[in-house]
């Protein structure tokens, strides 16, 4: 809630200012062009020392203060028009958040260096690390919304539960690494895991994103399954496939040091399609950095959040407190000239 003083017929200055400013300089040019204008006296004088010490009369000099008294009583009647107001308005904002659970995958194949080609081998980053990168960015936009974080690789667990303090989601993030959940796929436990936080939840949107780069071979829980429960409470989720086709660059400790070898991981994508397709959501494929960041932009797109913003203006006229003060400075002159400052004939 804010009070600002404002003018509701602001577009009164644009007339009348051009009109009082001609009038100002011709109050100044005026007496000056007389002054040359003048002629020479056709009386001259031996001596003018007597007239020199002569002074001006008080009441002269006063006299010419009238016109500034005329030039404010005109300056505060044209603010007086153009309608100063003072007004305060109140704006009430209500947000339809959107309770979303990140699922990503820290399984052994996300060792793999293929997200990361554009830089040399020795300068890459492995999968997780540009996941979390691009994650990172897509929490920081989603401000109304609470974010939960679920990692899965045997087994599945909830590494942050659903909150507003993405700073929190931001440093459980930092904390991810590759076998924490174990080596193996467990996408199913994964979806029943991201299920149980959203479930009971009251926003009006539920989202589950999940992101791996294999394919189901763990957990007691299908994938199937965990698409259907999660179509029951009304739960959308995204899937995305991360990682190139074919094989792909892993560095592993060796006798001779750290070595490339090149690995074949294959996503199983009709399962990640059908989570989708059950629950009403959409799959991805990101071979690359780029690609995986402008699929959760496009995700960012299709889940925007609700806000409702309503604006209401409440006002009081202030143009007595400039018509008063015009009203008593012409007053003020009306009298003084009729009485002291009377110029008789």
């Amino acid at each position: 809630m804010m009070s600002e003083l404002f003018f509701a017929n602001s577009w009164m200055f644009w007339v009348l200012a051009p009109l009082f400013a001609c009038w100002v300089l011709a109050l100044i040019l005026v007496p000056w062009l007389a002054h040359k204008r003048r002629k020479a006296a056709a009386l001259r004088f031996s001596n003018i020392r007597s007239l020199q010490r002569l002074r001006p009369s008080k009441t002269l000099i006063l006299r010419r203060l009238f016109q500034g008294l005329r030039l404010a009583t005109v300056a505060l009647l044209m603010l007086a028009m153009a309608r100063p107001q003072t007004g305060r308005t109140q704006t009430q904002v209500r947000t339809e958040g959107i309770d979303i659970v990140l699922a990503i995958d820290t399984s052994g194949s996300m060792q793999a260096l293929d997200l990361d080609a554009s830089r040399k081998i020795s300068d890459r980053r492995n999968r997780l690390e540009v996941v979390k990168t691009v994650v990172d960015e897509f929490v920081e936009k989603r401000d109304n919304d609470q974010i939960g974080l679920v990692v899965f690789g045997a087994e599945a667990f909830t590494q942050c539960p659903l909150t507003l303090d993405h700073g929190i989601v931001a440093t459980f993030m930092e904390r991810l690494e590759i076998g924490m959940a174990g080596d193996a796929t467990a996408i199913g436990s994964a979806l029943g895991t991201a299920v149980k936080r959203l479930k009971d939840s009251e926003a009006k949107s539920k989202v589950v994103i999940l992101l791996t780069d294999g394919r189901s071979n763990a957990g007691s829980l299908s994938p199937a399954k965990a698409a259907e429960v999660a179509a029951t409470f009304g739960i959308k989720i995204y899937t995305i496939g991360a990682g190139t086709r074919g094989e792909a660059p892993f560095i592993v400790d060796s006798l001779f040091g750290k070595q490339v070898i090149y690995q074949n991981v294959e996503i199983d994508e009709d399962t990640l399609q059908g989570i989708a397709l059950e629950t009403g959501g959409k799959y991805f494929r990101a071979e690359d950095e780029k690609a995986l960041a402008a699929i959760y932009e496009e995700i960012d797109q299709l889940e925007k959040t609700e806000i409702t913003m309503s604006s209401y203006m409440e006002y009081n006229e202030q143009f007595r407190w400039f018509v008063i003060p015009a009203l008593a400075l012409l007053l003020l002159e009306v009298v003084l000239l009729g009485t002291r400052f009377r110029k008789l004939p």
